[in-house]
């Protein structure tokens, strides 16, 4: 239990000096050349990136977005010994349904933004009071205002722990929660820590249930597209959680000196992962993004969320040489036998493994563009599955390209668990 329990107001101020050094190193960037006519095939195209990069640096507005955030209400909290920042937004409807959101990598803050009035205030948007949410928001350790993680070890399962002592310092004896990407998990593993407490779950995605060419039904669409998804992920798009899982280190030192390299790392995801046809901007609004990538940069924080591939799935053991090894809710970090991180294979499988059972209640919404598609006969296997909603559109940032959808599906998922 945390000595300092304090929960302090926080402002977003970013000094003049950050957005004038951010300004002069786009404005100097160097540029690698490029073989003509190979779009995205090779990764984000330079006469996009420059487009976008020139943008960043005389279109976008900074100061809006910052002005935008500090409209809601912001906090700070010790942690497991980590200062971590969120956003706390109470409903005006007194039986409100607290809730608790948590992004994956590369996302932010900037991913729930437009969550927040709708599922706070439904009776301003044209919905039904009784669907209102308490909505908490925070930025994982080594995640954007919560800033670098100084230490190794911050798992899953830890990074579910502080959020069950964030929910009890909250004064929420009862809540429900959603997550995507790595938030998925870290919800996940909140009802495996907080039992008692999380009433029902909605993620979009489940890791566990994936299938394989030797293992799908082909007559099933979702499997068919399950497969052609995870055989895009391993073979055309998982190239950067390779490097996040074996290397963090070496590819935070381009990711945090060079704004060029930071936009394009991300802006490359936004563009494969979402329901997107020519450019990031035809699923995500271009600011939004921007907003995005600029909390990394300026909270200096490439390399400790990149640290997440690495050390954050620590609720498995990967001992000896059997495999990738079984989930255990050690909150340890998985080592191999020489003392390091999981390895590249190990890193693919593991998103494949088992997790435990989990007897929480669980939503599941599913859309299309994912870069990973669940099944839901194999979901069964360890979840217990109330709800799955298979979408006709949206991909991996569904709260940014499709928020109706989002929001109706919240709502929906959560009624039954009101009372108790």
């Amino acid at each position: 239990m945390e000595t300092n329990t304090e929960i302090r107001p926080y402002r977003i101020a970013i000094p003049q000096a950050e957005l004038d050094g951010l300004h002069a190193r786009l404005a100097a960037a160097r540029w690698p050349d490029e073989p003509p006519g190979v779009g995205w095939s090779l990764g984000i195209p330079v006469g996009y990136l420059r487009e976008l990069a020139k943008y960043w640096r005389t279109g976008y507005d900074w100061r809006a977005a910052e002005a935008r955030l500090n409209e809601l209400p912001q906090f700070t909290t010790a942690l497991d010994g980590h200062e971590v920042h969120f956003l706390h937004v109470r409903s005006p409807e007194a039986n409100a349904l607290p809730l608790i959101l948590t992004h994956g990598w590369p996302g932010s803050i900037v991913e729930f933004l437009d969550l927040i009035g709708p599922l706070t205030d439904p009776r301003a948007h044209g919905g039904d009071p009784a669907d209102a949410f308490h909505v908490v928001i925070p930025s994982p350790p080594g995640f954007g205002f919560s800033g670098p993680t100084r230490e190794t070890g911050w798992s899953v399962a830890r990074v579910a722990r502080a959020w069950a002592e964030l929910m009890r310092r909250l004064g929420y004896d009862r809540y429900v929660a959603h997550g995507g990407d790595y938030g998925a998990l870290v919800s996940r593993e909140l009802g495996l820590a907080a039992p008692d407490h999380l009433a029902a779950l909605h993620l979009n995605q489940v890791f566990s249930a994936g299938v394989t060419a030797e293992t799908a039904d082909f007559a099933v669409e979702a499997e068919q597209r399950g497969v052609e998804a995870a055989y895009r992920y391993e073979y055309e798009l998982g190239g950067y959680a390779a490097i996040q899982s074996t290397r963090p280190q070496l590819i935070a030192y381009g990711l945090t000196d060079s704004p060029v390299f930071q936009l394009a790392w991300i802006a490359d995801g936004f563009k494969q992962w979402t329901d997107s046809t020519e450019v990031p901007e035809d699923a995500v609004n271009r600011d939004a993004l921007l907003t995005n990538v600029s909390i990394y940069w300026f909270t200096r924080t490439a390399g400790s969320s990149a640290r997440y591939y690495q050390e954050g799935l620590g609720t498995w053991d990967a001992t000896g040489d059997e495999g990738p090894g079984t989930w255990e809710s050690t909150g340890e970090q998985p080592v191999n036998e020489d003392g390091q991180g999981p390895d590249a294979n190990q890193a693919v499988e593991l998103w494949g493994t088992p997790e435990p059972p989990s007897p929480v209640p669980t939503a599941v919404a599913v859309f299309p563009r994912d870069i990973f598609v669940p099944i839901r006969r194999l979901a069964e296997r360890n979840h217990n599955i109330v709800r799955w909603t298979e979408f006709d559109r949206g991909g991996h940032f569904p709260a940014m390209e499709e928020p109706d959808l989002l929001i109706g599906d919240l709502r929906e998922s959560f009624r039954d668990f009101r009372g108790g």
